[in-house]
């Protein structure tokens, strides 16, 4: 698979090691996304399933807001299609096309509304600032939300919680975020809730193993798409696949070694 062409306009895209972070670039516009910018998110994705070197992503934005949402002026004329073309290589810019083999870690600040919103509940682990202010409000626009949050939400929050704000599209802020899990870490401003989101992002790309990262979400994933009983049956077997490894061998030898282990991926 070819790793998908990534703008250099409103996502920025910076590698860190093995963390590729992934940036919403339209600061003057509350990060609102247009097609571009739609395109240019989903590019980054693909090149973050497609590269090997990459284990771990972290998803943030410039500027004083996650995001504001969708440029409806823009985007108006896919959303009336349902129709959203994606680049050579890349991947759902909601990542509602999985499998996903790779964990995203999202920090989020100032506005955080509807998009942003199902950008987080798409990311595996959530960051987000004091000043975090939510809002699903797509039912007071005559739509609904369409990049997850009707799965996502109730799965992660509960579906009470879920309700509450997809329902009546209110604002809350990021103690109600943190009460129902939407995010779980709060940070005092955006710069250090991106610092921390990065921080873990880099605990994971260089602490755990890359292939038995994968295999936990794929055996999250599968149990929430096929059952509990479909990922009992593979936990035996991925065990011993992960048992005859690289990275297996040295987990095994770094626990003999009382040292930190150091996996290659392979």
């Amino acid at each position: 698979m070819n790793a998908a062409q990534v703008g250099p306009d409103t996502v920025t895209v910076e590698r860190k090691g093995h963390v590729l972070l992934m940036g919403l670039n339209r600061p003057a516009k509350r990060n609102a996304f247009t097609r571009d910018m739609l395109s240019e998110l989903a590019a980054a994705y693909g090149l973050l399933e497609a590269d090997d070197d990459l284990w771990c992503g972290v998803l943030f934005a410039h500027g004083d807001h996650f995001t504001g949402g969708l440029d409806m002026v823009d985007v108006g004329s896919e959303l009336a299609s349902g129709h959203f073309p994606l680049p050579d290589g890349g991947r759902d810019p909601w990542r509602l096309d999985g499998p996903w083999t790779k964990p995203v870690v999202a920090a989020a600040q100032g506005w955080v509304m509807t998009l942003g919103i199902e950008l987080l509940l798409a990311a595996d682990i959530r960051v987000a600032s004091r000043d975090a202010r939510f809002a699903q409000y797509e039912i007071r626009r005559g739509i609904y939300p369409f990049g997850g949050a009707t799965f996502r939400f109730p799965r992660q929050a509960s579906w009470g919680n879920a309700m509450r704000w997809v329902l009546t599209g209110e604002e809350f802020d990021a103690a109600e975020a943190y009460r129902i899990g939407l995010v779980q870490e709060v940070t005092a401003d955006g710069a250090t809730a991106v610092a921390r989101a990065t921080e873990i992002a880099a605990l994971i790309a260089e602490k755990s193993a890359p292939l038995g990262v994968r295999t936990v979400l794929k055996s999250a994933h599968l149990a929430h798409e096929h059952g509990d009983r479909a990922a009992i049956e593979r936990l035996r077997p991925d065990i011993a696949r992960l048992l005859t490894t690289t990275d297996g061998a040295e987990g095994v030898q770094s626990f003999v070694e009382r040292r930190d282990a150091v996996f290659t991926g392979r």
